[in-house]
């Protein structure tokens, strides 16, 4: 079974270059996680954690060929047990963006990572979206901004790290078309890079009332320094005086 954006996504010329550039993206982005255990939430028609090393892994979706079958709002998952989530469109293609990003907060622990898509409507696609209606997939999808999905983040402990944008070309239907726009992929980080198609959004979970408690060097520094003056003291203090003794009236040191 494949939901209509899965089907879109991998059923059309648009669908698959969007498929190849994202999955460009979270090669990149997953590289550097580490931890026990990683988990995919959504679109199980991309490999999102391809490009991680985390031995555990596991996709999860209420659709298709996955490890486990369950609604992304209602994660089956211990509080504070994963290093890794990524979730490709999930807010796009969902009733409740608030309690997906709320689940990924809890399941997540302190310094656990989420990588997260979607679509940006101020862009070429959101213009489409405009005029095409919002009958089929994708543009049925939510298109949240990108300062929305950051405000939401910040009532979190999730801590934005990085974004990244992606998919500069318009969202032409032919392969013919969308190749002879290949440049803009190339030019459209440098010169226009709020106007791409997809963002992405890379989150740190702090735990708010932690603190980091590390070695006061500088303080041991000086009460080091402190024990040297003390101990060269008691050397002073304890030097034998020499010894004045009289001799016929006549005072002499020995």
């Amino acid at each position: 079974m494949k939901n209509s954006f899965g089907a879109w996504l991998t059923g059309t010329e648009l669908g698959r270059y969007l498929l190849q550039r994202e999955q460009e993206y979270f090669e990149r982005a997953v590289a550097d996680a580490f931890g026990y255990h990683a988990v995919q939430v959504g679109l199980p028609e991309m490999d999102c954690l391809s490009g991680n090393r985390i031995p555990w892994q596991c996709r999860v979706a209420d659709y298709g060929d996955v490890d486990v079958r369950c609604d992304p709002a209602f994660l089956p998952f211990e509080t504070r047990s994963l290093d890794l989530l990524v979730m490709p469109h999930v807010l796009d293609f969902t009733t409740q963006p608030h309690q997906v990003l709320r689940e990924a907060d809890r399941v997540l622990m302190p310094e656990g990572r989420l990588i997260l898509t979607g679509f940006n409507p101020l862009s070429l696609w959101g213009v489409r979206r405009l005029i095409q209606g919002r009958e089929s997939a994708p543009w049925n999808g939510n298109f949240f901004t990108q300062l929305r999905i950051k405000d939401w983040l910040a009532l979190l402990d999730l801590e934005l790290e990085e974004s990244a944008f992606m998919v500069y070309a318009p969202p032409f239907s032919r392969q013919d078309w969308l190749g002879r726009c290949g440049f803009m992929e190339d030019a459209g980080e440098r010169w226009w890079p709020l106007a791409a198609g997809v963002y992405g959004i890379e989150a740190v979970k702090r735990q708010r009332g932690m603190r980091l408690i590390t070695p006061n060097w500088k303080q041991q520094a000086k009460k080091k320094g402190a024990l040297g003056v003390v101990a060269g003291n008691e050397r002073q203090h304890t030097h034998k005086q020499p010894e004045t003794t009289e001799r016929d009236g006549v005072s002499s040191c020995q």
